[in-house]
């Protein structure tokens, strides 16, 4: 098996990690209520998706 012969620069080691951070999610606004969710998926706060309520809030408060 090959090993390397001598260890990798500092730089280089940080210019192939320049891209490994985290990055903030991409939030959209719901048609419904105008909050922010994620997108292709269901608004947390009135429980719509794509025109029509997909889960019930209603009894979630309740």
């Amino acid at each position: 098996m090959p090993n390397p012969k001598r260890r990798h620069s500092k730089r280089r080691t940080s210019t192939r990690r320049a891209h490994d951070h985290l990055h903030l999610p991409i939030l959209g606004e719901c048609p419904h209520c105008h909050e922010k969710k994620l997108p292709h998926r269901a608004c947390l706060k009135c429980g719509y998706y794509n025109g029509r309520e997909v889960i019930d809030t209603a009894a979630k408060t309740a």
